[in-house]
């Protein structure tokens, strides 16, 4: 790793002539042809649109949008990254998307003093290590958890609970959070992990239906939520099904299949509001994408609309250094398309709120924030 900081440091991105003006390269990572890409198209399309209507405005100093496809591996994301700053001399990055790939590449970017937002990382860890050029647009687990644990035992009234995960940070951290929540709430609380490779998940349907639970809440991306929730609704069960913001994508619904999504309900810290509906920037915006996309606004396309924002918003004010945009981000506050977008000291986002969707034939559909939402069935 000391050859990879070695590398970075010297490499602070910058702006540079391009054609008649100053341009300022801002890169996005994460897992764009993956088996959890679902989750990662919608902010780099969110990012993109930002970024075009800003050049579109002729600014003095246009941006250069740059992607790298992760595929979510850190192992990958740590070579991109070496090159985005070395090569590209990138002045922020937009991601990575995933909490294991943010983990490892943000000690590099930290070294290299470049800026990074990211749309979707929410592992609470993430926050605790002492960068101070990390920053994300996105409530963390801690708060995705005591907003999913409320719904789950007061809206769904939920006794007993069966937590599972994928055995990854990121999933794993979110299930404990469920289960300190829902205990705290009085539920009894039985737990398990699975193979994120596997298929076949019938060792953990078999504890869980001796169990009985009224909900299971699983922790991880929606490849594997799809996968299980399928087995289990085969296997007879007919509770509640949970998810978080790693499986709010259409992608969970075409590996479950909409005979087994009766009752499956999802929690982020994200706003999807295709129709517009929650305010009129939120309309505006969804109408937009619309019409550059072909597609309704999805998981993170807000948030990756509002990391590009921030963006914009330092370089509009003249700074286009790495180190003077992340000077600009510590003090940045605006009204974002789903939330006020301010960071704290740790780079954290100062709004707390949870939403929550439920599915219903081939659409997850918004419910509402965490304290406030009612399942329709």
């Amino acid at each position: 790793m000391s050859a990879v900081l070695a590398l970075g440091a010297g490499a602070c991105g910058s702006s540079k002539k391009s054609g008649g003006g100053d341009e300022v390269t801002i890169g996005f990572m994460g897992d764009l042809t993956g088996e959890n890409s679902g989750l990662v198209i919608p902010p780099k399309q969110g990012a993109q649109l930002a970024v075009d209507q800003y050049n579109a405005t002729n600014p003095k100093v246009k941006i250069k949008f740059k992607a790298y496809d992760s595929q979510g591996k850190p192992e990958q994301a740590t070579t991109l990254v070496q090159g985005a700053i070395k090569n590209d001399k990138i002045a922020g990055l937009i991601g990575p998307a995933f909490s294991g790939e943010s983990q490892a590449v943000n000690p590099i970017l930290n070294e290299a003093k470049i800026p990074s937002i990211t749309p979707s990382a929410t592992n609470v860890t993430l926050a605790d290590k002492g960068w101070s050029f990390w920053h994300r647009v996105v409530a963390n687990d801690t708060v995705q958890s005591a907003g999913a644990g409320l719904f789950i035992s007061d809206a769904l009234q939920a006794k007993k609970v069966f937590t599972v995960d994928d055995n990854q940070d990121y999933g794993k951290g979110l299930a404990t959070g469920i289960k300190t929540a829902v205990s705290a709430k009085g539920a009894q609380v039985q737990s398990d992990s699975v193979d994120d490779k596997a298929t076949d998940y019938s060792s953990t349907v078999n504890k869980i239906n001796q169990f009985k639970p009224d909900a299971v809440y699983f922790g991880g991306y929606y490849s594997v939520a799809g996968r299980l929730f399928k087995q289990l609704r085969e296997s007879g069960f007919k509770g509640k099904l949970m998810s978080g913001d790693g499986s709010v994508a259409a992608g969970l619904i075409e590996a479950q299949g909409q005979q087994n999504t009766k009752d499956t309900f999802l929690s982020c810290g994200c706003l999807i509001d295709p129709e517009g509906k929650s305010n009129d920037k939120a309309k505006t915006f969804a109408a937009d994408y619309k019409a550059k996309f072909g597609a309704d606004v999805a998981i993170y396309s807000t948030e990756g609309y509002d990391a590009a924002t921030a963006f914009i918003e330092a370089i509009k004010a003249g700074k286009t250094s790495a180190e003077d945009i992340n000077s600009f981000l510590k003090t940045e506050s605006f009204q974002g398309v789903g939330k006020e977008i301010k960071f704290d000291d740790k780079g954290e986002l100062a709004a707390h709120d949870i939403f929550i969707y439920q599915v219903s034939g081939n659409k997850i559909g918004l419910l509402g924030k965490a304290g406030e939402a009612k399942p329709t069935s």
